[in-house]
């Protein structure tokens, strides 16, 4: 499978858009999370098991040019196209289903009603813009939701299931064997899920003899709490680590924050940045994080340090993304940078007069020349994915303002790898 489409649409439901929908529906930003990881993999593979029907593939194809991913949160709530394919995937069964992840989240049945349009909004904007971003198909796109048939039921949480939301019966003729499956899961295997960035899963398998069975009553809790308490352990220990820029990876990462335990139910939870609403001249808001780059640069527009500003005063005043990443070694931008760009481009519309300059730089490791070459093409790629005449100009440093030493690890030489902006008179 080239694509792990759940991760494609974890990066359009961060922290940010989960902290407002707590404060919208009045539900803590644990249950919304806990709603939102149980939500995500159904819909998915709802998708997945009606990825033949022309319905699902038309609502994909046509959320790439209406605006859902602009305004999940309003815009998903009687919105036509989101309720037309819950019909068409789901049939009888969103009741239950929606009750389902209410009780397992601790939220009212009304809030995960609205997060089931929400995620469902946010998997067929991700994938319509995908697959124009790709020039796919109906049958590749076809084939693309197929390809997550086999890893949906594995992405659920621990406490829930297929079975338990309702939906054993999607495997058609083989359905008795996925029932069992699941049941097998739930009861008879104890699972523990840690996501950091991806999907680990450890299954112990029970010895089903009556010998073996006595023994795994009270060995399989001890080991899963020494596996709790080292993990622990490897976090407190963790040195405190601060990442500036762009970070090199392949890896497509729901957010950046830390993993700093798992509860009983085998849920990830997160320290999770400050999220704010950022306001812009002209009423508009954006969903940033508390002295992120939107906040920096928002604030730095409306200060008289701006407005006195000239060209000289500017010119070493730069602003690093923070949640902008490329592939490794390429010039292809991560999805979850998108909401950042989206940001920009919204912040340069409010400030018609601003212009920018994006700057992309290289840590000290490989090619001089091959660095300087890649920061280039990574600057013109933002400018590119800006499109805006207010960005007038990009420049690739390559390693020309690196500290960190060639030899340092990774880790270390992180710091250099950024690209960020400044403005200009």
């Amino acid at each position: 499978m080239s694509l792990n489409v759940i991760d494609l649409i974890k990066g359009q439901l961060g922290p940010a858009l989960v902290s407002q929908a707590a404060s919208q529906f009045g539900e803590s930003e644990s249950g919304i999370s806990k709603a939102i990881s149980g939500l995500l993999p159904a819909v998915v593979g709802g998708l997945a098991n009606n990825a033949d029907k022309p319905e699902v593939l038309d609502a994909i194809t046509g959320s790439a040019s209406s605006g859902l991913l602009g305004n999940l949160l309003g815009g998903s709530s009687n919105n036509s196209l989101i309720t037309n394919v819950l019909s068409t995937i789901f049939g009888d069964k969103i009741g239950g289903l929606v009750n389902a992840v209410a009780s397992y989240a601790g939220i009212s049945n009304s809030s995960s009603n609205s997060l089931l349009n929400m995620v469902t909004g946010a998997s067929l904007g991700s994938l319509g813009k995908y697959a124009a971003d790709n020039n796919l198909g109906a049958s590749e796109l076809s084939r693309l939701l197929k390809d997550q048939k086999g890893i949906v039921s594995s992405l659920l949480p621990a406490g829930l299931s297929l079975a338990s939301l309702g939906l054993g019966n999607w495997s058609g003729a083989n359905a008795h064997l996925e029932t069992e499956k699941v049941k097998v899961t739930s009861y008879d295997q104890p699972k523990v899920e840690v996501n950091r960035g991806g999907n680990t899963h450890v299954n112990v398998d029970r010895n089903e003899d009556n010998g073996g069975g006595s023994i795994w009553k009270w060995l399989l809790p001890l080991l899963l709490l020494a596996l709790a308490a080292w993990f622990l352990w490897k976090q407190c220990n963790k040195p405190a680590e601060t990442t500036t820029g762009v970070t090199d990876s392949t890896a497509v990462v729901y957010d950046s924050t830390a993993v700093v335990a798992v509860d009983s139910t085998g849920t990830t939870l997160v320290a999770t940045k400050e999220s704010i609403m950022v306001t812009l001249p002209n009423g508009k808001t954006l969903n940033a994080y508390k002295g992120g780059i939107e906040d920096q640069i928002v604030a730095f527009l409306n200060s008289d340090e701006y407005k006195n500003a000239d060209e000289a005063a500017l010119k070493d005043r730069w602003f690093n993304f923070d949640n902008l990443n490329f592939e490794f070694g390429t010039t292809k931008l991560t999805p979850e940078s998108q909401a950042q760009l989206d940001n920009l481009k919204l912040i340069l519309v409010a400030y018609p007069d601003a212009k920018v300059k994006i700057g992309a730089y290289t840590d000290k490791k490989g090619d001089d020349a091959g660095n300087k070459a890649l920061s280039q093409k990574r600057a013109d790629a933002v400018k590119a994915a800006l499109g805006s005449a207010q960005v007038t100009s990009a420049e690739g440093y390559g390693e020309e303002f690196a500290t960190v030493p060639e030899t340092a690890s990774d880790k270390e030489r992180e710091a250099d790898r950024k690209t960020a902006i400044r403005f200009t008179k």
